[in-house]
């Protein structure tokens, strides 16, 4: 089942014409969700069809989708899965909170296709979550402009600090001092076997055995390790299906042995990296294995061309001293549509950023 609405608007590149824009309600996944996503930014390259058909089978869920098409070419898709109780009229974007929830939107796409998007949005839904997604966010900046010209209520609230580090700037990066200490770990390293580091064909079972000898297997109910089957494993295996996602994967690992003590796992879409994951066996903690594959794996990306790595939040302390710096915040959004709704919401604005508080960010 789906509808469509068209109606011309005038595109602010062109004097007297117009463009003919039209929006279309799709049941489950659309295929235009990939050619979108190739002409988004770089950093929202991965943001395509088999990412969210890999979160609806991980976590479930029923996903429609919104396209709008500009001169009969798609330039905007949202899909989104509904949540808690019909009567409510609540959806969310689905797919997995590493390294952000958005969706894919051309980079040429004006404030019609916006208006168009919002339009249809709001005769699906009451309110639609987004994120959580950095500040800055190009998809987020182009949609919040045009709801609240329209008089939808916005409503946000702060989950964490995001860290990044510029390799372009950094020039001394790692600094002496650092290269100094790591030979120094790496010496002693070497006395628990024989060292490879190790770059290649992401080997999830790898991971996921060493995320259950990890701190996180050992002292957390495990529910966030990224690749065990009791954690989000299920969610990157079905991902890593498209070849297209599975370009984008690298990680990198330690092993000792033949047997794997550390690893660092990220999603490259471009020359902006995104560090999904990092763990360790406590059984080598004190040689800081995290630290000196990090800075492995950064250097090699550096010499492929990557210009920036988004660490992600927390264990601030340990990104800063490898030179990562406070970045953009990451932020969970609530939009909800003009009329009643949006005047209730805007009484739930204190609400709902104390939640973050309470819940750890968590929905």
């Amino acid at each position: 089942m789906a509808f469509s609405v068209s109606f011309l608007r005038r595109h602010p590149r062109e004097g007297g014409g117009g463009q003919a824009v039209r929006t279309i309600c799709v049941a489950g996944l659309s295929p235009a969700l990939d050619p979108v996503a190739e002409r988004g930014p770089e950093r929202h390259r991965f943001l395509r069809r088999a990412w969210y058909a890999a979160a609806l089978a991980a976590y479930g869920g029923t996903a429609q989708t919104l396209v709008v098409e500009a001169d009969g070419f798609p330039v905007a898709a949202l899909p989104f899965v509904a949540r808690g109780p019909r009567w409510l009229g609540l959806a969310e974007l689905p797919g997995c909170y590493w390294p952000f929830r958005s969706f894919p939107v051309a980079e040429d796409a004006g404030q019609a296709v916006a208006d168009a998007l919002l339009a249809a949005l709001a005769r699906q839904v009451r309110a639609l979550r987004i994120g959580p997604v950095p500040d800055g966010d190009p998809t987020l900046e182009w949609l919040k402009a045009a709801a609240l010209a329209r008089g939808w209520a916005l409503l946000d609230r702060h989950l964490a600090d995001s860290f990044l580090l510029d390799l372009r700037t950094a020039e001394d990066w790692p600094r002496g001092s650092t290269l100094r200490k790591n030979r120094y770990l790496e010496k002693r390293l070497a006395g628990e076997g024989a060292v490879a580091w190790e770059w290649g064909a992401v080997d999830f079972d790898a991971l996921a055995d060493l995320e259950r000898r990890s701190w996180v297997g050992t002292r957390t109910d495990g529910r966030d390790a990224k690749f065990t089957a009791g954690g989000h494993g299920a969610f990157w295996r079905m991902a890593a299906r498209d070849p297209v996602l599975a370009a984008m994967f690298e990680a990198a690992v330690l092993r000792i042995d033949g047997r794997a003590m550390a690893f660092a796992f990220q999603l490259v879409p471009g020359a902006h990296a995104h560090v999904i994951a990092n763990s360790y066996d406590p059984a080598v903690a004190r040689h800081s294995p995290g630290r000196l594959l990090a800075c492995r794996d950064f250097v090699r990306a550096r010499a492929q061309g990557a210009t920036s790595v988004d660490w992600g939040a927390g264990d601030s302390g340990y990104k800063q001293a490898l030179g990562a710096r406070k970045g953009p915040a990451l932020r969970d959004w609530i939009l909800v549509r003009p009329g009643p709704e949006a005047l209730g919401a805007r009484l739930l604005r204190r609400r709902w950023r104390r939640s973050a508080q309470s819940t750890g960010g968590q929905a």
